[in-house]
């Protein structure tokens, strides 16, 4: 929904519901973000020559997540770390790179990755392009931090790796920001008091999206790629690597659905998970998610990131953050100064997890995903 179009009044009650959820920079972010996707510049701003130097940070694809969520928490936690921005519409680069007070702005990546000054790239741009921006980085010698999905294909999953394995010395951080959740966080540690395997329930309940909207593009994998990785990466981290494969994946999808989908994963250690992705109309307040999850004698609810209750026998814990908190800081400000990096073979399971479930969707028939496929040569 394009919000700048609305009436006073629904943009009103939508701002003042945002400061109840987010706060209030957060919120005038988002605002903001709104109105820069729509950005044209009669004349583009200048760039300063000689260059001005400082900065260490590069942002390739400046789209609204970019803007209100990356470039936002880099300066809010990090300061004025960025550096240069790219993006295909120049329009949006410019926007962004005049916004928050960059050195310079391009719709030509490689300036950013020959540039010697940037050490870090951060990649948010269109989904297929994720994994090709990030072999170039590599390869470089660039850290990388690779917005969701970091694939879109068996391909590139393959070609990414291999690009690790070539330059171990480069670290790669992926975009899955919600594990960094103090709540999510929480509730892992938890867990892991508990034996035995899990029951998961997810419930999600996303943006509406037009069908001409690019996520749908075959090659961008559409939005079990785009959306529901978010939790097949949840689960996989709640379940736990050395639990996981064979991982056996059952759809109960319509056929040919392109944004509601229902998958139920049963997991070696014989853990269980189900996942409900809607998306039938507006939510006005963003994404709802809601996860249920039993372990031993731990049974949790998760609610929008938002709050947490833990059952324990007969103890009863209660845990409340002032506003929502998916980890987006937490996520950027790991990446920027270069703490834990993702493992090789955490970054082909999670991408094989996704890519077989969407392949298990598309075809309506059940498939299993072998511990030689999910990590294979990785390790």
């Amino acid at each position: 929904m394009d919000y700048t179009t609305q009436e006073f009044y629904f943009k009103l009650k939508k701002t003042a519901r945002y400061i109840r959820l987010y706060g209030v920079q957060r919120t005038l972010m988002k605002v903001k973000g709104q109105y820069h996707m729509k950005k044209k510049f009669a004349a583009l701003p200048a760039i300063p020559s000689p260059l001005a130097g400082g900065g260490h940070v590069g942002l390739i694809g400046c789209g609204n997540y970019a803007f209100t969520t990356i470039a936002y928490y880099l300066q809010k936690v990090r300061g004025r770390v960025m550096r240069a921005a790219m993006d295909i519409d120049v329009n949006k680069a410019a926007s962004l790179c005049r916004t928050f007070d960059l050195r310079y702005y391009t719709d030509n990546a490689q300036a950013l990755i020959d540039d010697p000054a940037i050490d870090l790239v951060f990649i948010a741009s269109n989904h297929a392009s994720h994994a090709e921006y990030a072999i170039r980085c590599i390869r470089a010698g660039k850290h990388v931090h690779i917005e969701k999905p970091h694939v879109v294909s068996d391909d590139q999953l393959e070609r990414l790796v291999a690009a690790m394995r070539e330059h171990p010395n480069v670290n790669v951080y992926l975009g899955f920001n919600r594990p960094r959740s103090q709540l999510f966080t929480e509730l892992q540690g938890a867990l892991q008091k508990q034996s035995g395997p899990l029951m998961i329930n997810w419930f999600l309940a996303g943006h509406e999206i037009p069908d001409d909207h690019w996520y749908f593009d075959e090659k961008e994998g559409g939005r079990v790629l785009g959306n529901l990785c978010h939790w097949t990466d949840l689960t996989l981290r709640l379940v736990g690597m050395e639990n996981a494969f064979p991982c056996t994946i059952v759809p109960a999808t319509p056929a040919a659905s392109k944004s509601d989908y229902v998958v139920s994963l049963i997991f070696a250690d014989r853990s269980c998970a189900s996942i409900t992705f809607s998306a039938k109309g507006h939510t006005f307040e963003g994404v709802r998610e809601v996860l249920n999850v039993h372990k031993g004698n731990l049974l949790a609810n998760l609610s929008d990131f938002h709050s947490l209750t833990i059952d324990e026998i007969d103890r009863k814990t209660i845990r409340r953050s002032l506003y929502r908190d998916h980890g987006h800081g937490a996520n950027v400000f790991n990446s920027e100064k270069n703490f834990k990096s993702e493992a090789v073979s955490y970054v082909q399971a999670t991408a094989r997890l996704f890519l077989e479930i969407r392949k298990a969707i598309d075809s309506g028939n059940q498939t299993v995903l072998t511990r030689a496929q999910a990590v294979g040569h990785a390790q």
